[in-house]
């Protein structure tokens, strides 16, 4: 492998704006700890905590943190193996450089 075989991550800049301007409550998350798979809407949300723990419906598991400070947000999906997220059909797809 060359050095041209890649390109740094601020490529990811356009595909992931795109992919976090969605709404993400119907996006489909499966349980990294008892493999469940629904709509993160279905998550058990506890907010009286710094932030926000979304907690599998299934297996109470954390599967999502997020913090929020007024010039920042700290997202940590450690707890979902995957998030599928909807895109609409009207966006084109990013092409490779």
């Amino acid at each position: 492998m060359t050095d041209m075989s890649y390109v740094d991550g601020n490529m990811l800049d356009g595909p992931l704006r795109e992919l976090f301007a969605v709404d993400l409550s119907s996006a489909t998350g499966r349980c990294e700890s008892c493999g469940t798979v629904g709509p993160m809407a279905r998550l058990h949300v506890y907010s009286h905590a710094p932030g926000l723990v979304g907690r599998c419906p299934a297996c109470t598991e954390v599967m999502l943190r997020l913090v929020r400070s007024p010039d920042r947000a700290w997202l940590d999906l450690r707890g979902a193996t995957f998030l599928e997220v909807p895109m609409p059909l009207d966006q084109p797809h990013p092409r490779p450089l």
